[in-house]
C-alpha cells in the first residue's frame, strides 16, 4: 500500500516538473541550465553581501559582453522565455535581479530561478497571455511592489522630483506591436493602460545625478529606468549602477543597443544621461531584502 501511494506521488511530481519545462522556452535548455546553475553555485554568489543590490551587480557582471539581442520574447504564443546568449536592456536586469532573488533565498537550481523571474516579469508572477507581461515599467514597478518584489525608493533621494503622465504608447501604436492584432490582446492592454492616466511617480533629473549627495545615495547594483521624454511613455532604457565603492563615481552597466552588447557607460553616468537627451533622468529600484 504504502509502496502504490509512493508512486503515485512520484509520478505526479514527475508530471508536474515536466509540465513546468514545457511551460519554458529556452534559448538553447542544455547551455542556459548549466550557466543559470554554475552562477548560482559560484563562491560570488554565496558570500555575504552588504546589500540585495550588491548581489545584483555581482550577477550583472556576470553577463558583460553578452550580445545585445532585441525582441527575443516575442513570439506567436506568450510563455516564459529564458534567453543568455543575447539580452535587451529588460531582459538584461530581470535576468540579473531573478538571480540575486534567487541566490537570497539560497537557492542553487534553474528551476529555482525560472520560478524567480516569472515572479519578476508577469503580473502576479504568473503567464497569461501577452497582456500579462508587465510591458510598462511602471507597472512593472507598481505590481512588483505590491507583492514585495522589490522597492521603488527613488522619492528616498533629496533631491527628487515627480512627474505625472498618461501611458498609453502601446495602444496609440497598435502597429508596432503585432500582438495588438488580436482584438483581446488589444482591449486588455488598453484596460491596464487605463489605470495609468495621470500617472504620478517620482523621478530624479538628468541635471541632478552630478550633486555628490545623489551619487553618493546610488548604491552598487541598483536598478535604474530612464524616463523618457516621451508624452505616453513612462521608460525607454534600463540599466545597473556599477560603483568601486559607496563615494566612486556611478556608471551605467545596460544591454546597449549602439555598442551591441551589455557593457559599462565609458562615462559616468552623470554625463551618459547628459548625452542623452531623450532621457528627462531615472528612477531607482532595489530588491527587497527578504
Amino acid at each position: 500500500m504504502l509502496k502504490s501511494v509512493f508512486l503515485t506521488i512520484f509520478s505526479a511530481l514527475v508530471a508536474i516538473g515536466a509540465v513546468a519545462q514545457t511551460d519554458v522556452r529556452f534559448g538553447n535548455e542544455a547551455s542556459d541550465t548549466t550557466v543559470i546553475n554554475g552562477l548560482l553555485d559560484s563562491r560570488g554568489a554565496s558570500q555575504n553581501f552588504a546589500d540585495p543590490e550588491a548581489r545584483v551587480a555581482f550577477f550583472a557582471r556576470s553577463f558583460e559582453g553578452t550580445p545585445y539581442g532585441a525582441g527575443t520574447l516575442e513570439g506567436d504564443e506568450e510563455i516564459l522565455t529564458v534567453r543568455l546568449d543575447s539580452l535587451d536592456c529588460t531582459t538584461f536586469v530581470e535576468t540579473a535581479m531573478a538571480l540575486a532573488l534567487t541566490s537570497m533565498e539560497q537557492r542553487h537550481s534553474w528551476r529555482d530561478f525560472v520560478y524567480n523571474l516569472k515572479r519578476i516579469r508577469y503580473r502576479g508572477g504568473e503567464v497569461n497571455g501577452y497582456p500579462s507581461r508587465l510591458h510598462y515599467i511602471s507597472d512593472w514597478i507598481v505590481d512588483n511592489r505590491y507583492r514585495g518584489n522589490f522597492a521603488d525608493v527613488t522619492d528616498q533621494f533629496a533631491r527628487a522630483s515627480y512627474m505625472m503622465r498618461t501611458i498609453d504608447f502601446m495602444t496609440t501604436n497598435r502597429k508596432l506591436y503585432p500582438a495588438l492584432a488580436d482584438s483581446a490582446n488589444y482591449a486588455r492592454i488598453r484596460d491596464i493602460e487605463n489605470g495609468y492616466r495621470q500617472h504620478r511617480f517620482p523621478y530624479l533629473k538628468s541635471r541632478d545625478l552630478n550633486l555628490k549627495g545623489v551619487k553618493d545615495a546610488l548604491h552598487n547594483g541598483d536598478v535604474v529606468a530612464m524616463v523618457s521624454n516621451l508624452k505616453n511613455l513612462d521608460v525607454t532604457h534600463m540599466g545597473v549602477i556599477v560603483k568601486e565603492s559607496p563615494t566612486a563615481e556611478p556608471y551605467l552597466l545596460h544591454a546597449s543597443s549602439t555598442g551591441g552588447k551589455v557593457m559599462v557607460s565609458a562615462v559616468p553616468l552623470a554625463d551618459f544621461m547628459k548625452r542623452n537627451r531623450q532621457w528627462l533622468g531615472l528612477r531607482v529600484i532595489r530588491l527587497t531584502n527578504h
